[in-house]
């Protein structure tokens, strides 16, 4: 680029140059030439007008002496345009000269003039012509004519003088529009280099250009606006990188939409909630994306309205992820290039918390509702006298303590899981060997398995690795898992409690049973409050059905965790994993 700006601006100096010397040349040469001749005709015309006041015939007579005197060809014509007189040729070989047009404008106008080629004299000539009169009437005419040789000579030398000052100016000119070229051409591409790297995002320091004029001036404000420019660039880099910030690491999704109404942006928040799902979402439609039609008749209404909506969508069959929705216009564009924010919030653990609050609420009435209805009943027919007859009295009161006896097993139950997830249950951890504990409670189901002719067997080793907990709830934990494996077991099956170390620093205990197994699509539901799978026989057999519940929260206290498999009909295994004690991590 700065090459070709001081081609053109060196490149505009030169022709300027050329032009005006040039022309210069040209009006001066045909001035000088015009001067040149306006004079030789002046004088031709002064020696005509002295040499018209001779009569006729003298003028004849004595043309060699006026040619000599005029330093000219001097031709003397009649009035019917005969030569009668020439210095130079044979007048009498000389045709009519009454058509030249300096003969007729002598004629019409009392004098006469003419530049042409002379085809006698073979060069161009000047030539004047007056009338000769006798009297009012014309009876001849004088014509004097000279070469303009000495015109062109004179013209030639100053064509010269005028070439030599071209060249001399056309260097003079070179140079200067050289230097000037370079002096303001120079400036520029500073700026231009200047403002390249503030293009590519390179701190460009500080233009120096030390000039007065308008390109120092334009210097300076070009300064003043990078300074401005670099102050505003930080500003919003810094609120880029605070939305940036607050956009990546908020935990619910967040969708913009651009003005065609195709994701452009996704947060982390938005791939953490939905998974695999988000995969290929930038570029799709909302529609293309989740198929859902609820989120889709939303942005129609928000499109349609241009207000906020608010909806609950559901994402995904077997196991639905529900998410309140929230669509918005993201403020700051002009009309037409308007982008919509979607932010999904999940509320799936809520809906969830929800439905169990709700089922809770059912179940406990339903667990309490019961055993009060019996206990009521029962107390209402001995107040009606049933309490005469001994032996219905002691079955009735044998009932009641039965269902007083549940619904008390049904409160500390509850209390327990209160507890626990209040976090007001004291627990003292400590190094605990589990193969102790587990043959005690073995030694606790022993005699109600011989009742039920039910199998009990023990693999524990001695050896293992000791576990961090407390004792008593580890023992109440094997309790709850020892009672229903033998509960649910029918008579003639088998109990199997075994333990081993595992991986990742854990013991792990199993108790396998043969008994009446969980549906496939009901295991995930075991720990769950009131949950049971075969409700009339659990409550036959005195379950309170938050036994596993207890379970699960805790193992969760104690860092473990808890795995089930089932079959319906072949019995369950549940697996439960406790961290192995180490005293580094204790203290």
């Amino acid at each position: 680029m700065k090459g070709r700006l001081f081609l053109k601006i060196f490149g505009t100096y030169l022709v300027i140059a050329c032009l005006a010397i040039g022309i210069v040349g040209i009006l001066a040469g045909n001035q000088i030439r015009a001067k040149l001749e306006a004079q030789v005709e002046n004088e031709l015309m002064s020696y005509a007008r002295l040499v018209d006041l001779y009569p006729m015939k003298e003028i004849k007579n004595r043309v060699d002496d006026i040619a000599r005197v005029a330093k000219a060809r001097v031709t003397v014509i009649d009035r019917d345009g005969n030569v009668i007189g020439e210095t130079d040729q044979d007048a009498a070989a000389m045709g009519s000269h009454f058509d030249r047009p300096e003969i007729q404008e002598a004629r019409v106008r009392g004098r006469g003039t003419a530049t042409r080629y002379s085809q006698t004299r073979g060069e161009e000539m000047k030539y004047v012509a007056l009338p000769i009169q006798k009297g009012t009437e014309i009876v001849g005419y004088i014509r004097l004519s000279r070469p303009l040789d000495e015109v062109r000579r004179t013209v030639e030398e100053f064509t010269g003088i005028l070439v030599r000052s071209f060249i001399i100016v056309l260097v003079s000119s070179i140079l200067v529009a050289f230097l000037f070229s370079r002096k303001l051409t120079g400036p520029i591409r500073d700026m231009e280099q200047f403002t390249e790297r503030l293009r590519k995002g390179e701190l460009p320091g500080t233009l120096l250009i030390r000039s007065s004029d308008e390109i120092g001036m334009l210097a300076q404000n070009i300064n003043f606006m990078v300074v401005e420019l670099q102050k505003r660039i930080m500003a919003l880099q810094e609120e880029k990188a605070k939305v940036e910030a607050a956009f990546s690491s908020a935990i619910d999704g967040v969708l913009i939409l651009s003005r065609d109404g195709r994701i452009e942006t996704v947060n982390q928040g938005m791939k953490t909630l939905l998974g695999d799902r988000s995969a290929d979402m930038v570029g799709k439609t909302p529609l293309e994306a989740f198929r859902n039609l609820t989120l889709q008749k939303a942005l129609d209404h928000f499109r349609t309205t241009g207000d906020s909506v608010s909806r609950e969508v559901e994402l995904g069959e077997e196991q639905p992820l529900v998410l309140d929705v929230s669509i918005t216009p993201v403020k700051g564009y002009a009309e037409g290039e308007e982008k919509a924010m979607l932010v999904f919030h999940d509320v799936t653990r809520l809906k969830q918390l929800e439905r169990m609050r709700v089922d809770f609420v059912a179940n406990v009435t339903h667990e309490i509702k019961t055993p009060l209805t019996a206990i009521l009943g029962f107390v209402e027919t001995l107040q009606q006298g049933a309490v005469e007859d001994p032996a219905t009295a002691k079955k009735f009161l044998l009932t009641i303590a039965k269902h007083a006896e549940r619904l008390n097993r049904l409160v500390d139950d509850l209390l327990t899981i209160s507890n626990i997830e209040l976090g007001e249950m004291r627990l003292s951890f400590e190094s605990v060997s589990l193969s102790g504990i587990a043959e005690n409670v073995l030694n606790i189901y022993q005699l109600k398995a011989r009742e039920k002719r039910v199998d009990v067997v023990s693999d524990i080793p001695e050896d293992l690795p000791p576990i961090r907990a407390d004792r008593d709830r580890i023992s109440q934990i094997l309790i709850n898992i020892l009672d229903n494996a033998v509960k649910y077991t029918p008579e003639g099956g088998k109990v199997t409690v075994s333990a081993a170390p595992a991986p990742d620093q854990a013991v792990v205990v199993r108790i396998a049973d043969t008994g009446i197994g969980v549906p496939r699509d009901e295991v995930s539901r075991l720990g769950e409050r009131f949950y049971r799978v075969d409700k009339s026989r659990s409550r036959e057999l005195g379950g309170t059905g938050l036994g596993l519940s207890i379970v699960k929260h805790l193992i969760l206290v104690h860092k473990g965790r808890m795995e089930i498999e089932s079959q319906l009909g072949r019995g369950t295994t549940v697996s439960l994993y406790f961290p192995i004690y180490r005293e580094n991590a204790v203290r």
